[in-house]
């Protein structure tokens, strides 16, 4: 298996149920549901894993907008901007592959910070990763176009 690497892991993230701020975690498990502990574990496998680049935060840091980490709903944030990828492309990350299923789509709840937010990032908010391969996601584990 062919693999180039790309990037590091500089979050990580999990929603829980009934909490609005994201968790944020050194280490996360997956397996074909999704991520385990997340509210979303096994509700849409196409969108189980969201993957954000630190790019979307430099993008509104630049307008004078100041996001918190997490803010894009990411369980994963990556110094990697990936949003170019086309779909069914592989992604190492520590022990799991992922394969991009989709572009993520813009939430209003982002206006709650700056009513420019979802313009500013409709295109670059994030990927939806399905898993292939679980495992365990570690902070600073290494990124990987497989």
């Amino acid at each position: 298996m062919s693999k180039e690497k790309v990037g590091l892991v500089l979050k990580l993230f999990v929603s829980i149920s009934g909490i609005s701020t994201r968790k944020n975690k050194t280490s996360i498990i997956l397996n074909k549901l999704g991520v385990q502990g997340d509210k979303f574990y096994n509700k849409d496998l196409e969108r189980s894993i969201l993957i954000s680049s630190i790019d979307s935060y430099k993008l509104m840091k630049k307008r004078d907008i100041n996001m918190p980490l997490g803010y894009l709903g990411e369980n994963i944030l990556i110094d990697y901007n990936p949003y170019k990828l086309e779909i069914g492309t592989k992604i190492k990350i520590g022990d799991t592959i992922l394969e991009i299923s989709q572009n993520c789509t813009i939430c209003n709840h982002l206006a709650s910070i700056d009513k420019n937010i979802p313009e500013l990032l409709k295109n670059d908010r994030g990927i939806f990763a399905k898993v292939i391969q679980g495992g365990k996601i570690n902070f600073e584990d290494e990124v990987y176009i497989v």
